[in-house]
């Protein structure tokens, strides 16, 4: 989904063939648009949405990596060829989508370093941006501005999240430093609240974690998100909450790591001490959605009988917002500050034990 929510792309299977399909979801009744290209889509193609409703789609061919622009023009589909990039021995992947959604990014990460390439929007078809010492992965975007990029990397030791400014050549600065010798990723971050969701293990054991950017808090991990057995993902936080990161809802994948079952559904917000396990709707694209600036979830969803379907659930809330004043408010004080700078401010490090690393 784009980062304003207005569209949606996945790859579509139908007749035996893969292709494109672009949801459009700023309006009263979701609606889809199959985006068939000359020829069938290989299973491993993927797709990105663009703000301007055209969907992004990356195909492999004889090494090398191939970008276009795909949008409906009456009965068919016009494409847009952007050009291709060659990374022998590396993994090409797409970044999530960037808040200014004209462009696109893509990471190659190859033995001893990454790249970041823009592959569209640039004048000449895709532009190398930047080359980051070690193995990077993930991709959080930290502004507004498509400038600033987290990515956990790799380099000598244990993995560290680290900002990436794109508009100095790909300058590195710390993000997560929880322990010397522990592995920390940042997974989900907010640009209003500064809310952070971290996986670490510097609790003793691989656990999921909060913070808050810019804050002089550590990190903390709660018990009500350590479930033993159970991958926990989170894949969207509620927009607008200036200040008040404890009060934002966090939507959650929770998978059983069976294979047997389908991901349940859950909500979350750091000020409560509970998960709220909710109502997925039959057919959800699992992992995908996002969350509205009053906190409701939108979930889309495919069956038999509706081919885009768009569900709202409320996450419900067993405490009263925190009021001016309030330890929330309080801790917040170091994000204002951190927006007034230029970088991000690493986050502090948190002890592994007291009252630190509990709920």
């Amino acid at each position: 989904m784009t980062a304003d929510g207005a569209y949606a792309a996945r790859l579509a299977h139908r007749g035996g063939c893969w292709f494109p399909e672009r949801w459009t979801l700023d309006t009263a009744e979701p609606y889809a648009v199959p985006l068939p290209a000359h020829q069938p889509e290989e299973p491993g193609t993927r797709v990105l949405p663009m703000a301007d409703g055209r969907v992004l789609v990356h195909r492999r061919a004889a090494g090398r990596h191939l970008f276009s622009l795909l949008y409906p023009t009456g009965p068919s589909t016009g494409e847009v060829p952007l050009g291709g990039v060659e990374c022998e021995g590396a993994d090409l992947t797409l970044l999530p989508p960037a808040p200014r959604g004209a462009y696109a990014y893509a990471l190659a990460v190859g033995a001893r370093s990454t790249a970041v390439w823009m592959v569209a929007g640039g004048s000449f078809g895709p532009e190398h941006l930047a080359e980051i010492p070690g193995r990077c992965t993930g991709g959080v975007w930290l502004d507004r501005t498509n400038r600033i990029l987290a990515l956990d990397r790799e380099l000598d030791g244990p993995t560290k999240t680290v900002a990436v400014d794109l508009e100095r050549g790909g300058e590195v600065t710390p993000l997560l430093q929880i322990a010397a010798d522990s592995d920390d990723r940042l997974l989900l971050a907010d640009t209003d609240s500064g809310l952070l969701l971290i996986r670490s293990d510097a609790p003793g054991e691989t656990r999921l974690g909060w913070g808050v950017l810019g804050s002089t808090r550590p990190v903390r991990f709660p018990e009500c998100l350590r479930m033993p057995g159970r991958a926990v993902t989170p894949f969207a936080i509620q927009p607008g909450q200036v200040l008040m990161p404890e009060s934002c809802t966090v939507a959650l994948r929770v998978d059983d790591g069976s294979g047997n079952s389908s991901p349940r559904l859950c909500g979350w917000r750091p000020a409560e001490r509970r998960v709220h396990q909710l109502a997925a709707p039959e057919g959800w694209l699992s992992g995908a959605g996002r969350c509205t600036r009053d906190g409701v979830l939108e979930l889309p969803y495919v069956t038999g009988t509706v081919p885009c379907g768009m569900a709202r659930v409320e996450v419900p809330s067993s405490r009263p917002r925190p009021e001016a004043g309030s330890e929330a408010s309080e801790q917040v004080t170091g994000v204002a500050g951190a927006r007034r700078v230029a970088r991000p401010v690493p986050l502090q490090q948190a002890p592994l034990g007291g009252r630190g690393v509990g709920g």
